[in-house]
């Protein structure tokens, strides 16, 4: 079975890919982890992709299918995969439809997180992490028990993502309306879209996505 994860940034799509990974066995699959990961082994390939980034620009559909290719082609994504994070556009969608039919495969079902665009600015915006481990807060909905200290790992020093602002933000959202949402009709067409409620609680769009998947 194989799954895309629809919706903007901060939807919650990462945090429930990884949810259905554990519980369901299909294999999380998220273009920007993959791209960090080629960054970061200094890559021909990631060197290329960093240069793109810090451009400001968006890496072209051909290379990130061709990474997608290459990962689903691992033992470990035979049982099936969730795509988060891809595509973003129509162009992406109709090169990773003719991908996988080269490949015999096909996409189950396409999950649409249904978000209010105020409750993600405040709901990425709010976001910060503990330099030492690693574990995510939030100012409002997840504090740590005791005030500037973390519950894992007593640090005491936490940092936001440099893109977790809300002028960046607002543009990410702008982004995505103009051009990630038009795939939603695309999928739709094919009889393949469902959709979750992306702003009520984290078990609750984890129950909505396992009845969808079946």
């Amino acid at each position: 079975m194989n799954v895309i994860f629809l919706g903007p940034p901060g939807c919650g799509k990462g945090t429930q890919a990884k949810r259905i990974e554990q519980m369901r066995g299909l294999v999380q699959l998220s273009t920007g982890d993959m791209l960090r990961l080629e960054i970061t082994e200094e890559t021909e390939l990631g060197n290329q992709v960093k240069e793109v980034m810090n451009a400001g620009q968006l890496v072209s559909d051909d290379i990130i299918v061709k990474l997608i290719s290459k990962r689903i082609d691992e033992p470990n994504c035979q049982n099936g995969f969730i795509l988060d994070g891809f595509p973003r556009t129509l162009g992406q969608a109709d090169a990773l439809s003719i991908m996988l039919s080269d490949k015999g495969l096909e996409i189950s079902h396409v999950i649409e997180f249904a978000v209010d665009d105020e409750a993600m600015i405040s709901r990425i915006t709010g976001r910060l992490t503990c330099d030492s481990c690693g574990t995510g807060y939030h100012d409002e909905y997840r504090k740590p028990q005791k005030e500037g200290v973390c519950d894992v790992c007593g640090g005491t020093e936490f940092s936001r993502r440099p893109d977790d602002n809300e002028e960046t933000v607002r543009a990410r959202l702008v982004a995505y309306h103009e051009q990630t949402a038009p795939i939603i009709a695309y999928y739709d067409d094919k009889s393949v879209l469902r959709s979750v409620n992306g702003m009520a609680d984290i078990d609750q769009v984890t129950a909505e996505l396992n009845e969808v998947i079946g």
